[in-house]
């Protein structure tokens, strides 16, 4: 057989035309140009395709007849599957048909054919020996799905409790916590009008807050609340006015105030008296609603205002409908029912109250409570609780008098109100606590300034783990003062400023230069030298104190202290004797009293008291 693209399978080519060829002056053009027949390349490659395909079907047919002859009567199930794959397969003699008959086809494909999908042979897992009986498991997959049924069945062992870190915001009460929807991070605030933020990704082991201020000047942070999006913050203080601030802390608005004179709180826009809380709506980022000790709720809006306005606003509206659950004896009468909060499933809600109890209520009854439980020490307007992200728990913190032992943070069984867990903060209150669903982490806030976060490596994500694992940064103290390098390319040659050099270069040279470099003077031993005084210390100071203020001269008389002086202006009378040289040439002075004449001729009324 000739392989294609021979000289045999070229064309014969025309040669030129002598005609032609006398005209251009030359006798010919060159070697004769070989031409390909591609059909007959592609029939080829077809061809070959098929043979391979053709033996590696005869191959594994031989390997899987071999492997059912020693298999035997071990794996029926096995051979039941090789059967039924075995019909798939080309037999040779089918296989040299069909070559046969590829011959005249134009559409077979090339390569070797796909195997069965449930042959036996493409596996890759093999089993071998007899079938697993039905329901089989492994000690490892028991021990797991064990494990795993434990933890539902106790949600104890969820708790995120074996470590913790402790974020110190100050030295007065943390009375507000707040994290974003995506636990990145969390704010504190304090009965000291600070707000702290805290980066747990750009935080490191030395747990440094990365901003503080006070949005609300001198009145305590009651609450903050980040948005359903996480870009604005909530900040409810003190004051009748409740601020919105971004994601940095960076002022964005703040809500008006009402106006005090007014009876009916209807007519006027904005709280009168202090706000006790806010929270913003879970569905409409922009809306939030406030209540106040002046007995209205406030429903506000992020309103745009406009570029030439210093001052921003947010518009509110005092909200006067009708109460769709009402129970006037949820606590006892005149005490702060400090937290209310829903579960996850919005079926249940549980209460804080002043008078130390924690109630759960369902809102399909909301008449009598589901449980309750006292003994709950509450100093706080605030004192909160909350549910685990699994709607199993009820956690809340319990307060304490200085020096009577250590705030706790409490779990409940929400089904039966058993105490079932609890956790030693600290030696002070436990106002906050919250329990983020997805980092699976519990904040805490207590009354000596400290916010602590527990968390578990395993069952815990982000938060709290990506600090802990930075070493702490090493502060770089600037070791020289530079001055500002001002760079004037045109300028002339006198007049341009040298190249600024790094700091090391700098202290380099600097060590070089002898007057950079000098030594300082030692101080002046002796009678001094150059101008410097060297008695006592050689101080300026020194030599002032000593001649002149330590003086042990007695000036208290100063008749006496004059007359030092009279013998020296009798010999030489330059100062005052020239004046009354002529009008009084002999001085006369003043005769001065004994006291005891002075006794006898003044009245006794006029006699000095001694």
């Amino acid at each position: 057989m000739e392989q294609p693209g021979t000289e045999a399978d070229a064309e014969p080519v025309a040669g030129p035309d002598p005609e032609l060829a006398a005209t251009m002056g030359f006798s010919g053009f060159g070697k004769k140009a070989r031409t390909f027949d591609f059909n007959a390349m592609f029939e080829q490659t077809r061809r070959t395709a098929v043979e391979r395909s053709r033996r590696m079907l005869e191959e594994r047919e031989k390997k899987a007849a071999q492997k059912e002859t020693e298999s035997g009567s071990q794996s029926e199930g096995l051979d039941s599957r090789a059967a039924s794959s075995r019909p798939a397969a080309r037999t040779p003699s089918s296989n040299s048909a069909s070559s046969e008959s590829d011959d005249s086809s134009d559409e077979e494909p090339i390569g070797p054919s796909l195997p069965p999908q449930g042959s036996l042979e493409e596996s890759d897992d093999e089993i071998i020996g007899p079938p697993l009986p039905p329901g089989y498991k492994d000690s490892d997959d028991e021990e797991e799905e064990d494990s795993m049924q434990e933890e539902e069945e106790d949600p104890v062992k969820k708790i995120p409790d074996s470590h913790e870190i402790t974020l110190h915001h100050g030295t007065k009460t943390v009375t507000a916590l707040g994290l974003d929807p995506s636990g990145a991070r969390l704010i504190t605030g304090g009965y000291d009008y600070d707000v702290r933020f805290w980066d747990f990704a750009g935080m490191d082991a030395s747990l440094q807050a990365f901003r503080s201020l006070q949005p609300c000047e001198c009145h305590q942070i009651k609450s903050l609340q980040y948005s359903s999006t996480g870009d604005v913050i909530l900040v409810v203080s003190g004051n009748s006015q409740a601020k919105v601030l971004d994601r940095d802390g960076f002022p964005v608005m703040e809500c008006v105030k009402g106006d005090q004179y007014i009876v009916d709180m209807a007519n006027t826009k904005g709280h009168t008296a202090m706000l006790n809380s806010g929270c913003w709506h879970p569905k409409i980022k922009e809306e939030f609603l406030t209540c106040s000790n002046d007995g209205n709720r406030e429903e506000n809006r992020q309103a745009q205002v406009d570029e030439d306005e210093h001052e921003d606003s947010c518009t509110g509206d005092t909200v006067q409908v009708h109460t769709k659950f009402h129970c006037r004896q949820a606590h006892a009468p005149g005490t702060d029912t400090s937290c209310l909060t829903f579960s996850y499933d919005g079926t249940a809600l549980a209460s804080r109250g002043g008078d130390d109890t924690l109630k759960i209520w369902d809102i399909r009854q909301f008449k009598t409570p589901l449980n309750s439980v006292a003994g709950l020490p509450s100093f706080f307007p605030m004192t909160d609780c909350c549910f685990s992200p699994d709607d199993k728990l009820l956690v809340t913190g319990t307060s304490i008098k200085k020096g009577d032992g250590s705030g706790k943070l409490l779990f409940f069984n929400r089904e039966t109100f058993k105490k079932v867990y609890e956790i030693d903060v600290t030696d002070a209150s436990v106002v906050r606590c919250l329990w983020h669903p997805k980092l699976n982490q519990i904040m805490v806030g207590t009354g000596n300034g400290l916010a602590k976060v527990y968390y578990d490596p395993i069952k815990s994500q982000r938060g709290a783990k990506l600090c802990v694992v930075k070493t702490k940064r090493k502060e770089r103290q600037a070791e020289t003062l530079t001055q500002d390098y001002i760079i004037t390319p045109h300028a002339l040659p006198m007049f341009r400023e040298p190249r600024q050099r790094s700091t090391r270069k700098q202290l380099e040279k600097d060590r070089l230069d002898p007057m950079k470099s000098h030594k300082p003077e030692p101080p002046v031993a002796g009678p001094g030298r150059g101008g410097r005084v060297g008695t006592h210390g050689g101080t300026l100071s020194s030599y002032i104190v000593k001649n002149i203020a330590l003086d042990k001269t007695d000036d208290s008389n100063p008749r006496e202290a004059i007359l030092r002086h009279a013998k020296e202006a009798e010999e030489n009378p330059y100062w005052v004797a020239p004046a009354y040289s002529k009008t009084q040439p002999k001085a006369v002075f003043a005769e001065v009293e004994s006291d005891e004449d002075e006794t006898d001729d003044k009245p006794e009324w006029k006699k000095r008291k001694i």
